[in-house]
């Protein structure tokens, strides 16, 4: 297994992000900022354990670990670069219509 340098998102992912904070944040002022910073630390634990998660539409998916949300990435050369950060209750279609949408180029 390669050592991964890098993890990176693409531009869409900070809407993601900022959709899960306004949802929390709306459930309970100030756990919006927990959801952050429990996607942001699952996102970083991708350079130990990137590419050992099971592959879902094409891409590996990490179900974080304290929200019920998946991030989905892709990995090329020794990078990871997450592509969504998607609520796990949404329907199987809009998330395969999601990260059709989504490629790496920026």
């Amino acid at each position: 297994m390669k050592k991964i340098q890098q993890v990176i998102a693409l531009r869409e992912v900070s809407g993601d992000l900022v959709d899960g904070k306004h949802f929390y944040d709306f459930i309970e002022p100030g756990v919006g900022d927990y959801f952050w910073d429990s996607i942001m630390a699952d996102m970083k634990s991708l350079l130990l354990y990137g590419g050992i998660h099971q592959r879902m539409h094409g891409l590996y998916r990490m179900p974080a670990k304290r929200f019920p949300y998946s991030i989905y990435y892709t990995m090329e050369q020794s990078n990871v670069y997450v592509v969504a950060v998607l609520p796990m209750r949404r329907s199987p279609h809009g998330i395969v219509q999601t990260l059709t949408g989504r490629t790496k180029a920026t």
